[in-house]
């Protein structure tokens, strides 16, 4: 099945940070240890930056850049290079680019998010409850300037040029209840908080049996992940949207791609996906200098982004930019 395309664009030209911090208490899906974390407003230019507050008096500062990236086999992994580490991060991340969020401080007290329902929605309800806040800085983009190709055996990615951000997710897989599945949109915190937020992860019993038999996996539960047997959906509620699965793996690629450091102006293509191709694909666009440019928007007055707080997200259009 395949969705529509959402065309509207979304190219804001101030930078932005949550408006007052927000608090999570759960359990990380892989260790199924208590976690605590809060997202808090960050300063001008200063990106998204996690804090292990476990560690040490001053905590340990981990920026989230791919480049920061040291695992993704299961998850998402930033490492700080000594050591500390704070896995399963794109969610998080994916509710913060969703909303257009540049500056935030995460701190937490532990070595992974919490996988919370399994989605972004937690976040999306406590970001919109506090709302967002303009600041005064011009917003940087990064812009692709030509096709980014990456393949990795059946799987492929790939960013090319866009005026926008535009996602186009398609999975395949051999069971009936997912099948082949694909989704093409255009990103604006409107839809995202619709139509991508809500969509949880999933498994097939085998595999999560597997990882609960080698020490992983050890918070995953029916409460926060879809869980598929032979028979299809064992989850009693059922799917969020009928092409969950899918908008997981936009929701996903959303997180994994905002480690950019910056918003990107390009359409994001993968074919069978996963964190690990999110990644390779920003590595090749970064290794290869003459495939994208920064480009800083004129800083102007807009319509207040903490609109999104009364749940309607009210976007601010900049100029296309040349």
């Amino acid at each position: 099945m395949a969705n529509s395309a959402h065309t509207a664009r979304y190219v804001p030209t101030r930078q932005v940070t949550i408006a007052d911090r927000v608090e999570f208490d759960g359990v990380g899906v892989h260790n199924g240890s208590p976690v605590s974390v809060s997202i808090g407003p960050g300063d001008s230019n200063t990106g998204i930056v996690f804090v292990r507050t476990d560690c040490g008096p001053m905590g340990i500062d981990i920026p989230a850049r791919f480049k920061k990236v040291c695992s993704t086999e299961l998850c998402t992994v930033l490492g700080s290079g000594t050591g500390i580490s704070v896995s399963t991060i794109e969610h998080l991340m994916s509710a913060l680019r969703g909303f257009g969020i540049d500056n935030a401080i995460v701190e937490i007290d532990g070595p992974e998010v919490p996988v919370l329902d399994g989605s972004a929605e937690p976040f999306v309800d406590a970001i919109q409850q506090v709302g967002v806040r303009n600041l005064d800085a011009p917003r940087r983009y990064i812009r692709v300037l030509r096709p980014i190709r990456v393949e990795d055996g059946t799987r492929m990615g790939e960013l090319s040029p866009h005026e926008g951000f535009e996602l186009d997710i398609t999975i395949d897989f051999p069971s009936k209840a997912i099948g082949r599945q694909q989704l093409i949109a255009e990103v604006t915190p409107e839809y995202f908080v619709s139509e991508l937020s809500r969509a949880r992860t999933f498994g097939f019993i085998e595999d999560v049996e597997k990882l609960w038999s080698n020490g992983y996996g050890l918070g995953a539960s029916l409460e926060n992940t879809v869980v598929l047997s032979d028979g299809g959906i064992i989850n009693q509620e059922g799917l969020r949207y009928t092409d969950e699965f899918v908008r997981h793996k936009a929701l996903d690629a959303l997180g994994d791609l905002a480690l950019a450091g910056y918003p990107i102006l390009g359409r994001y293509r993968s074919v069978c996906g996963g964190h690990r191709l999110n990644h390779q694909v920003l590595k090749a666009l970064f290794d290869a200098p003459d495939a994208w440019t920064y480009v800083d928007m004129p800083a102007r007055r807009e319509k207040a982004a903490g609109a999104i707080a009364a749940g309607v997200a009210v976007p601010a259009f900049g100029p296309d930019v040349s």
